[in-house]
């Protein structure tokens, strides 16, 4: 078990709807990292942007893009992770993918799709939450609307890691703020958002703000809005030592989710 984890956050700017080059920008990101890391978090969709066109760009589990991921979290011995966009059994999701060194690959489907955007028509929602183990770490991956349902997110499993990726607009950039910090708080563990940057096709404006955040609500990264790569590390004495004291967990309630 480590009692430390590091991350690599990435927040770029997307290609719009293409994969080839959205990776081949990635692999030069992630190959000129020189610190030791041991998961690299990409955005939501990364491979082509928060897009409607599913039948087009839609990759399946044996496709270019997984195949590329193996291969590379090989190459750097690291795990990544990150959300794009896969077709399975004549369905499409935003599915967001956990693959580690050794080729095993862990999934989420987005639960909460996004209906202004119309995402509810074309992507089918998830129904299971995953609570993923690495490195002795437990990790709750979530994806972008998923950020606005705190039941959703609630930990009642015992993780020590929240992590959110995302295409999330200017326009509503406070409340992205504002709700990580808090699922941060009220869950006790670190909260990882990951944003991308830039403008869309459809002119949607994305100003980053990707964060870290302690169990206390405490940001640990310092990430401004340009294109960048924050190196962080958790520890775990210290989610050890707030719950200890504090003992909040304890009081929550229980609940059945329908």
């Amino acid at each position: 078990m480590n009692s430390k984890l590091n991350l690599a956050i990435i927040q770029a700017n997307l290609v719009w709807e293409d994969p080839e080059q959205n990776r081949q920008q990635f692999q030069k990101t992630i190959k000129d990292i020189n610190d030791s890391v041991d998961i690299v978090v990409l955005p939501e969709m990364f491979t082509t942007g928060f897009t409607m066109h599913s039948k087009g760009l839609a990759e399946t589990m044996q496709g270019e893009t997984i195949k590329w991921l193996v291969r590379l979290t090989s190459e750097i011995n690291a795990a990544i992770c990150g959300s794009l966009i896969i077709n399975e059994d004549h369905k499409y999701y935003n599915r967001f993918v956990f693959v580690e060194p050794n080729g095993t690959i862990k999934t989420y489907d987005k639960r909460h799709t996004f209906t202004l955007a119309g995402e509810h028509k074309v992507y089918s929602a998830g129904n299971k939450k995953l609570i993923l183990e690495y490195k002795g770490w437990r990790i709750c991956p979530l994806v972008c609307y998923d950020l606005r349902f705190p039941v959703w997110a609630r930990n009642t499993e015992d993780y020590d890691v929240l992590i959110y990726v995302a295409n999330w607009p200017k326009p509503r950039i406070n409340a992205w703020d504002t709700l990580l910090k808090a699922r941060a708080i009220e869950n006790m563990s670190f909260c990882v958002g990951v944003n991308r940057v830039g403008k869309d096709i459809n002119n949607h404006h994305y100003t980053g703000h990707s964060v870290v955040y302690n169990g206390l609500g405490e940001a640990i990264s310092d990430i401004n809005e340009d294109e960048h790569v924050e190196i962080v590390e958790l520890n775990r004495n210290h989610l050890t030592s707030i719950r200890t004291k504090l003992k909040f967990l304890e009081d929550k309630d229980d609940f059945i989710l329908k």
